[in-house]
Order: C-alpha cells, then sequence, then structure tokens
C-alpha cells in the first residue's frame, strides 16, 4: 500500500525552481561576460588611433545590455530560487527604473547603429554622406540626448513602484520582487503615449536605415554583374560584409521586441498571473541582451571594417554598361 507524501509538491516545486534559477543564473551570467568583453573590446580600441563612431555605438550597446541584464535578470534569478523580500522600497524603485532605462537605450542605441551603418555605405554624392559624424566624439552629445529621454520616459516608475515585501500576497507566484501600485490614469496614458512614441520612431527609423541598405546592396550587386574587371568585385567586399551584420543584430531585436510584445498581452490577458509565462517573458526580455554580444563577436570583424562607402562611383561609371533592368 502506497503513502501519500504530502510534501512531494513543495518538493517538486522546490526543484523545479532550483532548475529554473540555475538556468536564469547561467543565461545571465553567459550574456553578461559577452557584454564585458565587447565593452573591453571596443574601448580597447576606441582609446587607439583607428577610433570610429560604430565603436562609440558598440560601447553603448554593450553598456545597456549589461544594464539590463544587471537589473531584470540578477533580481529575477533570486526571485526564482526563493529569496524573498531582498529589495526595499527604494531598491525596487533604482531597479525597475534602469532597467525601463535600459530598455529604451536600446532600442535608441540599435537605431543609431543602423542608420550610422546606412550613411557609411552611401555613396559619397548622396544626402546621406552630409549626415555623416567626422569623429566618435559628435555622437557623444546624442547619447547623452537617449540617457535624458528615457529617464525622463520612466520617472512615474519612481512614485508608483513599491517592494512586494509591503504586501506578500501579491507575489507568492511572481517571479518578481516589486509591483505597481494604482496609480493616476492621466499620467499612466501620458507616459505610456510617450514610450509608443519613442518605440514607433526608433522601429521606423531602423526600417528606413534597412530598407536603404538593402537597396545599396541590390545596387551594388547589379554594378558587380555588369563590371568585367576582377573577379574581387564578385566577393563579399568588407562593406557588404558590414551591413548584413548589422542587419543580423537589427532582426535579433525586432525579434526579441515583438516576441516580448506578443508576451505581454497574454500576461496581461490573464486575470490570476501564470508564473510560468512570467518566466518565460523574463527570458525574452533579456533575450537581445544576451544574444547580441555574441552576434558581436562573431561577426566584429566584419562591423568595424566599413570605412568608405559601399562603391567608389568615379571607378566603376567608367566601367559599367547601362544596366538593363530597372
Amino acid at each position: 500500500m502506497h503513502v501519500l507524501d504530502p510534501f512531494l509538491p513543495i518538493r517538486v516545486e522546490m526543484t523545479s525552481n532550483t532548475v529554473k534559477g540555475a538556468i536564469s543564473a547561467w543565461l545571465t551570467g553567459l550574456g553578461t561576460m559577452g557584454n564585458i568583453f565587447v565593452f573591453v573590446k571596443y574601448m580597447h580600441v576606441f582609446a587607439g588611433r583607428e577610433m570610429k563612431p560604430i565603436h562609440l555605438i558598440l560601447i553603448h550597446l554593450a553598456v545597456t545590455n549589461i544594464m539590463t541584464l544587471l537589473s531584470q535578470g540578477v533580481p529575477g534569478t533570486l526571485a526564482v530560487l526563493g529569496v524573498r523580500n531582498f529589495l526595499d522600497d527604494t531598491g525596487c524603485k533604482s531597479v525597475v527604473y534602469l532597467s525601463r532605462i535600459a530598455r529604451g537605450l536600446s532600442i535608441c542605441t540599435t537605431g543609431l547603429l543602423k542608420v550610422v551603418q546606412a550613411i557609411t555605405m552611401s555613396p559619397r554624392q548622396s544626402g546621406w554622406r552630409k549626415l555623416q559624424p567626422s569623429s566618435a566624439w559628435h555622437l557623444l552629445p546624442l547619447c547623452l540626448f537617449f540617457w535624458i529621454l528615457n529617464s525622463s520616459i520612466g520617472m512615474n516608475l519612481l512614485l508608483y513602484i513599491i517592494s512586494i515585501s509591503k504586501n506578500s500576497s501579491k507575489g507568492n507566484m511572481n517571479y518578481v520582487p516589486c509591483f505597481f501600485q494604482p496609480e493616476n490614469p492621466k499620467v499612466k496614458w501620458t507616459f505610456l503615449a510617450a514610450m509608443v512614441v519613442r518605440d514607433i520612431m526608433f522601429l521606423a527609423t531602423m526600417g528606413t536605415a534597412s530598407v536603404h541598405i538593402i537597396f545599396l546592396l541590390h545596387k551594388h550587386h547589379q554594378r558587380a554583374l555588369c563590371l568585367q574587371i576582377s573577379k574581387s568585385l564578385h566577393k563579399a567586399a568588407p562593406e557588404v560584409r558590414a551591413s548584413k551584420s548589422v542587419l543580423l543584430l537589427m532582426l535579433c531585436f525586432v525579434f526579441f521586441y515583438c516576441t516580448d510584445f506578443v508576451f505581454s498581452l497574454f500576461v496581461i490577458s490573464f486575470r490570476e498571473n501564470n508564473s510560468f509565462l512570467l518566466y518565460i517573458w523574463n527570458f525574452i526580455n533579456l533575450g537581445y541582451a544576451i544574444v547580441s554580444p555574441f552576434v558581436l563577436i562573431h561577426r566584429e570583424g566584419h562591423l568595424t571594417e566599413c570605412r568608405r562607402p559601399l562603391w567608389n562611383t568615379r571607378d566603376t561609371e567608367k566601367l559599367c554598361i547601362p544596366w538593363p533592368f530597372p
């Protein structure tokens, strides 16, 4: 005769939380180390003679990713492992506020990277080239503006975020140590509208720059087909490889951004918080910060090789016959 163990559900839950916590800690640590490597690598290059605007952007992106992992990944891991009440009100406000800032900086920095790459690839006579920063230092005011913008958009969190320890009934099944207090609807929708406008603007900027790069790649391919001088033009030029690397990075961002949006709708649609959905949603929030440094490490030689336009117009126009198709 088998005796049912009354503590079996508790033991199963503890084992499950331990596994989830171990996975969360491993991925958070992996992403943090990857971003530190990228930061140190490009700081070394940036401090040298060959510093370029793209180096500053990649350094800024690495810092943003580290902020995301420390403000979301570490508290999430501790909560999953069962560590309760480890953040007071001040800690909750700081962590959630930094997380909101990091999210905004991520989309702003990725959009800036895309635009700078599109400008760098443009022909010399193009209007885009007039926007090219002459040095990396010219981007510092823009990065400062991103910090001011995103710090302002998230200021409402400082008023309405409190620690879960003030109301333990709110967070028994949540993998978060903090929660929102009810806030003024006007304040809520004002800041939400600002976030939506920011995201739409930078996503539209990414899309415009991506279309421009794809157009340049297509035009470069056509020119390469009509030139009959060297096989080197048929190979992937450094500028082509660099543009593909930035496109890959942007696709990673768009994938995690859209997936995060879909999961947020699922979480909001449940009247009672589902612990599994919250756990998966937490990883989706961290996905870009974890994956992007390894995309940069894998493609780093390509991302920083682009020093000139995609083609030299003066050289190719002399040798290229008209292409018969639009």
